[in-house]
């Protein structure tokens, strides 16, 4: 049976070829094609184009210019010492060049340049603040505000009469307050030309107010005379009028010494806003009593005097404020204005929003005391507590001078910042506190030849020492010069030229005098140079010093040429 099958097989395969067309034998398959690699691209290395090669020359002026930069931040601040330090750094910077800044022109141009910017700034530093300077003063704003008030008033509107009333029957007052058309006319005023001003004193006084309310409580004085300081100074602690008055509370000069506020060549007490406030308490006080307990009265006494008040009510047989000023026979026109204008000031102050300004927000006023030996610049101050010098003197508006008095003094620094100054006036040597210049007076002398001597006016003279300038001096007396004694930012102005190289201190000539000088306060070594006709190179080599760097009670020596 195995062999009858595989016949069938045979056949069967045998048939099917036979009927099928002849088919060719299956060719072999062609080998597919191998891929081949792509040839690598050629990366050629990235080179950074050269860096342009700096000129030295610029690089050392650019360098000096820097260090000059920094030293003029610093001096706006009041930072002399930091300055000084700076302004050598800049004069250093040209010596270390080949030349010494003598051969290259470039070079020696922006030497000239700086020499005589740096005496220029030096100049202007002992003209404004060699502590001698009186501090700047701004007008009161009480005498604009009264003249404006002569003018035509505007008509109080009935929105304005509206409001007012709904305000006053809401907000509380420790202070009569009476609403007719002179008030609201100054409600008006304030609400639109002098908008600016009210908004700018609700600011300023902000700071003032805890201290102002705090001493107005102690003294038993309504809290709402402490918006009066609006319409007197517009809160500005160096305010000074036409007539005098001066600080937040406008004291004349005698009222302000009859109520304990000192006042000399260094300091004015009017200035200081605690002091000038518990003043002001105290006087208001006094006169509501002498006009039996009306503020009205107390105030216009205030402005006019109690003497001129006192008059117009004897005159007039008024003791009514209103009846008194409705006519202009008794007080003159800036007193019939000067109460309605505070209860303005007052009501818009005690709800500013309501008459559409922004309340005064300040950090109350705060400050650390430290009690100061004897006579010390601001601007050592300053530079100890790291603030400026505007900042030194707007917690101490009281000093007219960029220097403390000589003697103890009470002075006022940043928060915090007592224990530092402590420390270093516990370091601190004699030389950094000011040394007065004295002077001994003659037979014969007086304030005015002795003044025409030291180039002084007769009125600082006078002032500086307690005195009228009508004030004889005696023989033996020992006067104080207001002028400063430190010669170093005083000297003659820098000469616009490379300074000369020095000859070697061991080739001094037989005629050259050695003398040792002693480094004060602002001291600097172009300074010195310049004050004893050498140079900076010179100092240094003759002290082996390696810097400009120079301490206050370092001792120089110094060669002198006495031909």
């Amino acid at each position: 049976m195995r062999h009858v099958a595989s016949l069938i097989v045979l056949a069967v395969s045998g048939l099917v070829a036979g009927c099928g067309a002849r088919v060719a034998p299956a060719a072999p398959a062609a080998p597919l094609p191998v891929p081949v690699a792509a040839p690598e691209a050629l990366v050629l290395p990235v080179i950074a184009p050269a860096a342009p090669l700096r000129d030295p020359i610029e690089t050392l002026i650019a360098t000096s210019e820097g260090h000059f930069a920094a030293g003029q931040r610093e001096l706006e601040l009041g930072h002399l010492a930091a300055a000084s330090a700076l302004f050598d750094q800049a004069v250093d910077v040209i010596h270390t060049s080949a030349t010494g800044g003598r051969g290259e022109p470039r070079l020696a141009a922006h030497y000239e340049r700086l020499v005589s910017r740096i005496s220029a700034l030096e100049i202007l530093a002992l003209r404004e603040g060699d502590g001698f300077t009186q501090a700047r003063t701004e007008p009161a704003v009480i005498d604009d505000l009264l003249a404006v008030a002569t003018l035509d008033l505007p008509d109080p509107s009935t929105m304005t009469t509206a409001i007012v009333a709904a305000d006053l029957a809401e907000t509380e007052h420790d202070l009569p307050i009476e609403v007719n058309d002179r008030i609201l006319s100054f409600i008006e005023l304030f609400q639109g030309n002098l908008r600016t001003f009210m908004q700018d004193s609700l600011h300023r006084g902000a700071k003032y107010m805890p201290m102002v309310h705090s001493v107005f409580r102690q003294e038993g004085v309504p809290l709402d005379l402490a918006y009066l300081a609006i319409v007197e100074s517009g809160f500005k602690s160096n305010a000074l009028s036409r007539a005098s008055a001066r600080g937040i509370w406008q004291f004349m000069p005698a009222t302000g010494k009859e109520h304990g506020l000192k006042q000399d060549w260094f300091i004015d007490e009017r200035s200081d806003p605690e002091k000038s406030t518990r003043a002001a308490a105290q006087y208001l006080k006094t006169l509501n009593k002498m006009f039996d307990g009306d503020w009205n009265l107390a105030m216009a006494s205030y402005n006019a005097g109690p003497g001129r008040l006192q008059r117009a009510v004897k005159t007039s047989r008024l003791s009514d404020y209103w009846k008194l000023t409705e006519t202009s026979r008794f007080l003159p026109m800036e007193t019939r204005n000067y109460v309605p204008m505070i209860m303005a000031a007052v009501i818009i102050a005690k709800n500013p929003t309501q008459y559409g300004f922004e309340p005064g927000v300040a950090p109350p006023l705060a400050y650390d005391r430290v009690t100061v030996p004897d006579a010390l610049d601001l601007r050592t101050v300053a530079e100890w507590t790291e603030s400026s010098i505007d900042e030194i003197r707007e917690l101490n508006p009281e000093l007219r001078r960029t220097i403390t008095p000589v003697g103890r003094h009470e002075l006022k620094v940043p928060v915090g910042m007592a224990p530092i100054v402590e420390a270093r006036l516990a370091e601190a040597s004699p030389a950094t506190f000011a040394q007065f210049e004295r002077h001994t007076v003659k037979s014969g002398e007086t304030l005015a030849t002795i003044a025409r001597r030291y180039k002084v006016t007769t009125v600082d003279l006078a002032s500086a020492n307690g005195l009228t300038t009508r004030a004889r001096v005696r023989a033996r007396q020992t006067l104080l010069i207001p002028r400063a004694a430190n010669a170093a930012l005083a000297s003659r102005p820098a000469e616009a030229r490379p300074a000369p190289a020095a000859a070697p201190a061991a080739a001094q000539s037989p005629s050259a005098a050695t003398l040792t000088y002693r480094v004060k306060s602002g001291d600097t070594l172009f300074g010195i140079a310049r004050q004893f006709d050498t140079t900076v190179d010179a100092i240094k080599r003759w002290n082996s010093l390696t810097s400009s760097r120079i301490g206050v009670g370092d001792r120089l020596t110094i060669h002198r040429n006495n031909n």
